[in-house]
């Protein structure tokens, strides 16, 4: 058992709990460092498109499991980040560039989108931001000049440092840009929780009235943490429109909304580890799927087995069983057995009982 004794009020917002977790995130970041000389250019493949599927995660938790505001439009906010990052390389904007400001147009119209939209509360936000999901794509088809409408646009190849960055041409060059920004986000994640404004966007996931009381801006912190919500999800964008190649209005429909909430809830809401074990789960099912049916089509001689909608039914599945046995996902599975053997014999089984009364400072809401 591992006993952490705080000493002072900064020992609340450290990176790491003690010395020994700090060496398990650094052996994490050299293997992730490492994984291009581990891996075939094709699971390298896969391996960046989990990253760039936790790119797009953290933006999501940020607004869902740290703010508590349910969102199903992210994926509009992914194509605002794509075709600006494509559109603005195609007019000689280097990528260096075209990529930071991709994500700062989205958080832009991230934040004008959010004030009326965040006005509304559970259901209806869902429903609100359902809607805009929807309406993307018919938007994207109106503005053909700057979109090329159902064609969509091809991804202008990366030009950096003097060398051509492309995912099939050099995919472990793009898997460190990748992994560059994903560092980039994860750091400004991390920092964020530590700072004020975190603790605001806390507060008013579990009370937005007792927060309103302690002085907090609800209109505004929610229209910040919308903005940076989006600017992570914009980033993703322009990653994945470069993974894709080529894209239009159908890459980024309203599955790619459903498939990001379900991501970050099959992961466990609340919490960055969440982002990326729901990556995992949405990059390498198909995978594992594929794998499976090959597997199952040798053994039983069947042939080529193809079963429509296979995928999407496992998903949801997988999200049944979740939300029925471990409704905190993943992550909240690995800490409960953690915490399990941290405590044990003193371990309570009702330790992470769930709360089934909620706030009585919610009920003038």
């Amino acid at each position: 058992m591992r006993f952490v004794f705080k000493r002072s009020y900064d020992d609340d917002i450290r990176w790491f709990r003690h010395r020994t977790q700090m060496m398990y995130y650094l052996v994490l970041l050299g293997l992730a460092v490492a994984l291009p000389w581990l891996l075939d250019d094709f699971f390298l493949g896969e391996a960046t498109n989990v990253l760039i599927w936790a790119i797009a995660g953290m933006g999501l938790m940020l607004l869902t499991g740290h703010t508590g505001q349910v969102s199903l439009g992210h994926a509009a906010f992914m194509a605002v980040g794509a075709y600006t990052n494509a559109v603005m390389m195609q007019r000689g904007v280097p990528f260096i560039a075209a990529l930071p400001l991709a994500g700062l147009i989205t958080g832009i119209v991230g934040t004008i989108v959010a004030m009326p939209v965040l006005r509304l509360h559970g259901i209806y936000l869902a429903i609100a931001t359902l809607a805009i999901s929807v309406l993307a794509e018919d938007i994207i088809i109106i503005a053909e000049p700057f979109t090329g409408g159902v064609s969509g646009l091809a991804a202008p190849p990366i030009e950096l440092f003097g060398m051509q960055v492309s995912r099939y041409g050099t995919p472990t060059a793009f898997y460190f840009i990748t992994l560059v920004v994903l560092l980039a986000v994860l750091f400004a994640y991390r920092n964020l929780l530590r700072a004020p404004l975190g603790r605001a966007f806390a507060a008013i996931r579990d009370s937005e009235v007792s927060a309103q009381a302690m002085g907090v801006n609800i209109a505004r912190t929610k229209a910040v943490s919308f903005g940076l919500s989006c600017t992570a999800t914009g980033l993703a964008g322009a990653l994945l429109g470069h993974f894709a190649g080529a894209f239009n209005h159908e890459t980024f429909n309203i599955v790619l909304s459903i498939q990001l909430l379900l991501m970050i809830v099959i992961g466990g809401l609340g919490s960055i580890h969440g982002a990326f074990f729901g990556a995992m789960v949405i990059g390498f099912l198909p995978q594992v799927i594929a794998i499976g049916r090959d597997v199952t089509s040798s053994l039983f001689g069947l042939g080529s087995l193809t079963i429509p909608g296979i995928e999407a039914g496992v998903f949801a599945l997988i999200l049944v069983i979740f939300i029925l046995f471990e409704p905190m996902g993943i992550y909240g599975r690995w800490l409960k057995i953690r915490t399990y053997f941290e405590l044990f014999p003193f371990y309570r089984k009702g330790m992470f009982k769930r709360q089934k009364s909620y706030l009585k400072t919610e009920r003038t809401r």
